[in-house]
Parts: C-alpha cells; sequence; structure tokens
C-alpha cells in the first residue's frame, strides 16, 4: 500500500513536469504561418441532396411553390426602377399601393388620413414584369421584412423631405405629395393631396421602419412627433393590392417637375 502511494505520488510529480516543461517549451519559440493551402470543394445541388431528407421536404415544397406561384394579377407592360429621373413606374405604384393600403388601416385605427406615402429608390429589389403577377413576384421586389408606418410631421420636415429628393437626385417612390425643383435646384409649389403645406398642421406620412429610424438619411423621420406601426409588411402591402387590382395600372402621372 505505502509502495502505491509512492507511485501514485511520483506519477503526479512526472505529469506536472511534463506539463510545465512543455508550456516553458511553447513559449520559448515563436511561430510564423509561412504557408496557407487550399483547394475548392464544388458543391452542387445533387451533391447535397440526401434521399431521406429530400423527401421528408418534398411535400412542404411543393406546397410553398404552389403558394408563391399562384396568379394574383396581371401586368400590362415591364415596370421597373431606371426609366425615370424623379419617378418610375413601379416606384410610383409601390407608393400608391403603400398610401392606399396603408390608409385602410390607419383611419380604421386612429380614425385620421394619411396624407402622402415615401418610400426609398433601393427598397426596390426587382423589376415587375409584363404578364401574370404572383406572390413570388412580391417577394422578389420586396425581399426584405419591412413593416409599414405612419410619422407624424411638421411642414418644416415636409420642406426637408423635398429637398432630400432633390440633392440625392434618386427617383423615391412618392404619392400624395408634388412639388417642382426650381432652377436653383430647391423645391416650390409644394402641394399635399393637391393644397399648398400649411404650417399649422401636422402630415401624416407612409412610409417603412427602415426610413422611419433615419435609415438612407432620412433623419427628418427621426423629428417625427408620433409613430404608428401598423404592423403591415409591405410585401403584404404589395400582395393585397395585387389581388384587389386585377390588372395593375400603369402610373405615369408627374409628380415631380424642373422648371
Amino acid at each position: 500500500m505505502v509502495k502505491l502511494k509512492k507511485y501514485n505520488g511520483f506519477l503526479k510529480l512526472f505529469v506536472i513536469f511534463l506539463t510545465l516543461f512543455f508550456i516553458f517549451s511553447c513559449s520559448q519559440k515563436n511561430y510564423n504561418l509561412t504557408k496557407i493551402e487550399g483547394k475548392q470543394l464544388p458543391i452542387t445541388e445533387k451533391g447535397a441532396e440526401t434521399p431521406e431528407i429530400e423527401k421528408f421536404i418534398t411535400p412542404y415544397r411543393d406546397h410553398i411553390n404552389k403558394d408563391l406561384d399562384s396568379v394574383l394579377a396581371y401586368c400590362p407592360e415591364t415596370l421597373d426602377k431606371s426609366t425615370g429621373k424623379w419617378q418610375t413606374t413601379i416606384g410610383n405604384l409601390m407608393a400608391d399601393a403603400c398610401l392606399q393600403r396603408g390608409n385602410l388601416v390607419f383611419k380604421a385605427r386612429e380614425k385620421k388620413d394619411i396624407d402622402f406615402c415615401l418610400l426609398n429608390h433601393g427598397g426596390i429589389r426587382a423589376i415587375l414584369p409584363k404578364g401574370n403577377v404572383t406572390t413570388r413576384t412580391a417577394f422578389e421586389i420586396m425581399p426584405f421584412e419591412n413593416s409599414l408606418v405612419v410619422m407624424a410631421l411638421k411642414a418644416d420636415q415636409v420642406r426637408e423631405i423635398a429637398s432630400y429628393i432633390i440633392n440625392v437626385q434618386k427617383a423615391q417612390p412618392l404619392a400624395g405629395m408634388t412639388f417642382t425643383i426650381a432652377k436653383e435646384n430647391t423645391a416650390k409649389n409644394i402641394l399635399i393631396q393637391g393644397k399648398p403645406i400649411d404650417d399649422n398642421k401636422i402630415y401624416y406620412v407612409a412610409t417603412n421602419d427602415y426610413l422611419a429610424n433615419g435609415g438612407d438619411n432620412m433623419n427628418f423621420f427621426l423629428k417625427s412627433s408620433q409613430k404608428y406601426d401598423l404592423n403591415y409588411k409591405l410585401r403584404n402591402v404589395l400582395i393585397d393590392y395585387f389581388k384587389e387590382v386585377d390588372t395593375i395600372p400603369v402610373l405615369k402621372d408627374i409628380r415631380i417637375t424642373e422648371e
């Protein structure tokens, strides 16, 4: 028994000695990376398929594809965001849809009307092609999870919106608001729902939650006196709008003019 204890004690000391030796040895050496090697591992759909998994997910995939490919409406011509300097057909469509559909929710909930809608040019991620419009089309145009919100703004912030649009020189989707760009690159004749700006009025502006938080440097929204979240995703706004109109209108009315 005494010999076994002595052996165990010696073994423990030996392990401690080896541990300290390796720690000391490693701390004395400087290791430098001299070479990195790699090779491409091709990944293909076939190679990634597992029969058991495929068998399990196929019914779900088929069901989702059936829903996504269901026809909601018809578009008489292709709408995209590269066809105009200050406005585009798809931008007009999206802003009009958000103004119209958002107002149904806002009016029912708050007993107020949305005055106009402003979205962002970069938020449109695909064209709306000529032909049948499906649920998948809405997902392609608006793949993000952005929701529609309404911001309460004063007249000065409305003027800031017009200045912002002029300065960034992109066709921002706009509905319910019109103005003229003067020769000195300033906005004039700003009309909201066809009426001149009223400095004593609070304007209710529909936008998405990303812009409402100052996204794309739309800092005027940060000055809002109140924010209303409609809990209505922009994608669902488009889907509901497509279902309602049957044939997509091609909106070419002039909302921003130049002198």
